[in-house]
């Protein structure tokens, strides 16, 4: 420890020795460093804020989300530093006086392109989302020209958004009607081709579609009328059988050998009898609980009107048509009817499905052609359908962006004017070079103390020459040589000073020089 002691105050005592060799390096070092410092131009940056709200409730109704439109803000963001921007920005501010040529503008707009930035603001509520919130910033060596470059940024951003989404909705509406009006056309042949085919088979089959979906509804319907002329042909089987086993007339009793009166019960039995006939017309059984009923009161009622009359004069009963009869035969005509419509529908359907089959086993080809035909139209057809849906939607969506300003920017912070520079940090600058010019010359100083043989102490003495030391003597000062070393050091003290009152005369001018820009 007492040997790291000793070689520290040997250097201070060598630095000590070299003072004015430092203090002049310090000195040399400083003028040069604060020169340069000096010759730095300025930089001053012009910061705002803008904040762009795309939701509306018309957007979100009409389907403009808020991905597109983040993604429409996120390309004007990359490029508004575009070239021709920056050109235009350069001709709309102050600095069209400093260039005349168009490679000057082009030189200007270059160095632009470094000092512009246009940072999107993080969502506080997402971590992987920019927020809503942009920050331009324009970086000159004017206060006065950031600021402007700033405003004229602001401009453009907001001109190229409007200009952009109009273009962009007019460039789609164009495609979408080129594409629409080459599938009409397409469609249009088409459907000639359909129309020719058509004809051919127009009465063939009924119904609409093509012809395999023709087939398919004919196969369908042939399937339907056989279910019900079964059920016509079964309805009339029964009706028949019930006519052969019902008299076509019936006896009804009355006074006297006169007209035959019908009486309450003969009346009943009438209605009772009717009923049945309608049961069995609908198609139910002896077994069915209503016609067992129906039969039990038919019994009934017919012994009561054999018994009507005998309160009276005693002659012989009339013969009348039988109701039931009757009815049956008009349901058996009906059936009839209905059998015969069903049978001829029938038959008409069969013949279109074989004069298809008999197309298709001799001529194949033109029936698959057809097919693929239709199937190609059909395609077509949805395709034009969604474009015109499209379409609509576009232009839509356009009116919506261009009209009601669906993106809607508010200035949140206006360019500011700097009243400070951005860079170079001058004052501290000013301290670093300071610094460094006082190491420089302690360096310097201990240095060439290196390069001289010296022996400051007894025992470097004795290292330095192999030979014991006896003793060291004090060095005696004469009062004439120590009042030349207090002015030297007075002096010495005063150059010192001195470098540091320069520091503080710089750093008071670069103040007062912010204070007048600002």
């Amino acid at each position: 420890m007492n040997g790291i002691y000793e070689e520290i105050r040997i250097a201070l005592h060598a630095i000590w020795q070299r003072r004015w060799l430092a203090l002049a390096v310090a000195w040399g070092v400083a003028l040069v460093g604060w020169l340069l410092v000096a010759l730095i131009p300025n930089s001053y940056t012009s910061q705002a804020r803008i904040y762009v709200q795309p939701d509306t409730v018309l957007t979100n109704e009409i389907g403009v989300s808020d991905r597109d439109q983040r993604a429409n803000i996120e390309r004007i963001r990359q490029t508004l530093a575009s070239t021709a921007n920056l050109e235009q920005v350069v001709r709309q501010t102050d600095l069209a006086q400093q260039a005349t040529t168009d490679d000057q503008i082009r030189s200007l707009a270059g160095q632009l392109r470094a000092n512009v930035v246009v940072a999107a603001q993080q969502d506080p509520n997402s971590f992987s989302q920019p927020g809503n919130m942009f920050e331009v910033s324009a970086t000159w060596e004017s206060p006065g020209l950031a600021q402007q470059i700033n405003q004229k940024l602001i401009d453009v951003f907001v001109e190229e958004n409007l200009a952009g989404s109009r273009a962009e909705a007019t460039q789609s509406v164009e495609f979408l009607d080129r594409q629409i009006a080459e599938r009409e056309e397409r469609l249009q042949q088409l459907e000639e081709r359909r129309a020719n085919f058509e004809r051919e088979f127009s009465g063939v089959l009924p119904g609409t579609g093509t012809i395999t979906q023709r087939m398919e509804q004919a196969r369908s319907e042939l399937r339907n009328i056989e279910n019900d002329l079964a059920a016509a042909q079964s309805s009339l089987s029964t009706i028949q059988a019930q006519m052969n086993a019902t008299s076509p007339t019936t006896r009804v009793p009355g006074f006297g050998g006169g007209a035959a009166v019908a009486g309450p019960a003969t009346a009943r039995l009438n209605a009772l009898q009717s009923q049945l006939a309608d049961a069995r017309g609908r198609g139910w059984t002896d077994q069915h609980p209503d016609v067992i009923a129906l039969e039990s009161q038919i019994a009934r009622a017919r012994a009561q009107a054999r018994s009507e009359g005998g309160g009276g004069r005693s002659g012989g009963g009339a013969t009348a048509s039988n109701p039931l009869y009757t009815s049956l035969s008009s349901m058996l005509a009906d059936r009839q009817a209905q059998v015969a419509a069903l049978t001829a529908r029938r038959d008409q359907i069969r013949a279109g499905l074989e004069a298809i089959e008999s197309q298709r086993r001799t001529n194949p080809g033109s029936l698959a052609q057809q097919q693929q035909l239709d199937r190609d139209y059909l395609a077509l057809q949805t395709q034009y359908n969604q474009l015109v849906a499209d379409r609509e939607r576009v232009r839509l969506r356009g009116d919506v962006v261009t009209e009601t300003d669906s993106n809607t920017f508010r200035v949140v912070d206006p360019p500011s004017m700097p009243g400070a520079p951005a860079a170079p940090n001058r004052p501290l600058l000013l301290i670093l070079v300071l610094i460094a010019a006082i190491t420089t010359g302690l360096g310097a100083a201990f240095a060439q103390a290196q390069l001289t043989t010296t022996y400051p102490t007894a025992r470097r003495l004795g290292n330095g020459t192999g030979l014991p030391v006896l003793g060291a003597i004090s060095e005696f000062v004469r009062p004439a040589e120590a009042e030349a070393r207090r002015k030297s050091f007075r002096k010495f003290a005063a150059a010192s000073i001195a470098l540091f009152g320069v520091l503080g005369l710089l750093m008071v001018a670069e103040f007062i020089q912010r204070g007048m820009a600002a």
